[in-house]
């Protein structure tokens, strides 16, 4: 087989059954009656750490293709995004129809008055764009440029859960802050590498331009 099929054929279905487990930790815990005390959080906690660490995974992603050169990495990016929104999106629902009954002004007085659901509230709505555009007819529409442009959101989304974690926690805030610091760092590394390459580019300018 070639790259391209052992990628499709053998590698995305692993990814794919690795990204489902901790929903199916959930639901086998959730069939043997084995949530803990209180369900509710149960969920909510494990849903909103798994889309975070998803996050984290979709901006590692990028870095890791730098340093090991292996291009079909980048064909990884798109599918542990989704699954980010979609632990987002069951972190969210969770919250919304088991804490709040489905009513939405309640959560609107959450997200106005405590900075960690604004915080959260956030991230998960800036991933709404990039869970929709994230097909290849997106692509096409919005153009490469646009689309790489929109999708920078995820930046915000991966700074907002960190942020929403750290706030969330009230007594040992150890675990959030190594969060911040990864999403930081990849950050970071994605800012000297854009200067790297504009240093680079400037003198290769210089020479092709037109001499007076």
């Amino acid at each position: 087989m070639t790259e391209t099929q052992i990628v499709r054929r053998v590698i995305k279905p692993i990814v794919f059954l690795a990204a489902l487990q901790p929903a199916g930790w959930l639901v086998y815990n959730a069939f043997w009656g084995d949530l803990g005390v209180n369900p509710v959080e149960t969920i909510t906690n494990h849903t909103g750490i798994w889309c975070l660490r998803f996050l984290v995974l979709t901006l590692l992603i990028t870095p890791l293709r730098w340093v090991s050169g292996l291009n079909a990495l980048a064909r990884f990016r798109r599918p542990i995004g989704l699954f980010a929104f979609f632990y987002g999106t069951l972190h969210f629902m969770t919250y919304f129809v088991l804490d709040h009954s489905l009513v939405f002004d309640g959560v609107w007085e959450d997200v106005v008055k405590r900075p960690y659901i604004t915080a959260g509230f956030t991230a998960f709505v800036l991933m709404i764009p990039l869970a929709v555009t994230s097909t290849t007819g997106w692509i096409r529409r919005l153009g490469g440029r646009n689309w790489n442009l929109l999708h920078r959101l995820v930046y915000v989304s991966a700074l907002g859960g960190a942020l929403h974690y750290f706030w969330k926690v009230k007594l040992d805030t150890t675990n959030p802050i190594y969060y911040f610091a990864i999403v930081g760092l990849l950050l970071a590394a994605r800012v000297w590498k854009a200067a790297t390459k504009k240093r680079a580019v400037a003198p290769a300018a210089a020479r092709v331009a037109p001499q007076a």
